[in-house]
């Protein structure tokens, strides 16, 4: 009977724990809910995120592929604030991050660099601030890249003219400095892309002015 009693114990033990210890082992999942922790929510659009639930999938504003792997973040105008995070980077598979139209603050993580499926990155009309992460250049297959809006300061950085698939660039409305590469993708982009920058010159706006490398400009 002693036995039987240890089993039923043990039993118990493993399934209050077994959706904690699955979810650990979810990057994705933990990623997602990383995000939740870090921002603020008042219209509970993140309701659904439990995560005591292995899948996040079944999330609202989640979008997975046939294999369970997310691919689209799907929360433009939706009230929230708060901070991204670098977990963000751990979606392998994302091809849509979304945050358009929020009150979300502080940097652009440069791990989101690290989203070799990304097709399309908004994160206009927020309250970001810092530098853009140089580390975006790795973004090879996007196509979408809109900044605009924010309260970015620092330099473009010219290895974002290796996006070869780069189709949109807007970082219109910010406070940017230095010059403007026109190398690559960049020599499509119009003056619109980088309008209301006080401190940034480049061809497009000023006539012929040699990239800058040097210098202050934060």
């Amino acid at each position: 009977m002693a036995i039987w009693a240890l089993f039923h114990l043990l039993a118990a033990a493993l399934l209050l724990i077994w959706p904690f210890a699955t979810t650990n082992a979810n990057l994705e999942g933990d990623a997602l809910y990383a995000l939740r922790r870090a921002v603020k929510d008042p219209s509970n659009v993140l309701q659904s995120w439990d995560p005591t639930l292995v899948d996040p999938c079944t999330w609202f504003h989640v979008t997975c592929d046939s294999d369970s792997r997310v691919t689209r973040l799907d929360l433009g105008n939706a009230n929230l604030s708060g901070s991204l995070v670098p977990e963000l980077g751990k979606l392998k598979h994302l091809q849509y991050l979304e945050l358009y139209m929020n009150n979300l603050a502080g940097p652009i993580p440069k791990e989101l660099g690290g989203l070799k499926s990304l097709l399309s990155l908004d994160l206009y009309h927020n309250n970001l601030t810092g530098s853009i992460p140089s580390s975006l250049y790795k973004l090879s297959n996007l196509k979408f890249l809109r900044l605009n809006s924010n309260r970015l300061t620092g330099r473009i950085p010219r290895e974002l003219t290796k996006l070869g698939n780069l189709k949109i660039f807007d970082v219109s409305n910010n406070d940017l400095c230095g010059t403007i590469p026109t190398l690559g993708s960049f020599t499509k982009l119009t003056e619109d892309c980088f309008k209301n920058n006080p401190r940034l010159e480049g061809p497009e706006l000023m006539g012929f002015v040699r990239y800058d490398t040097g210098g202050s400009c934060t």
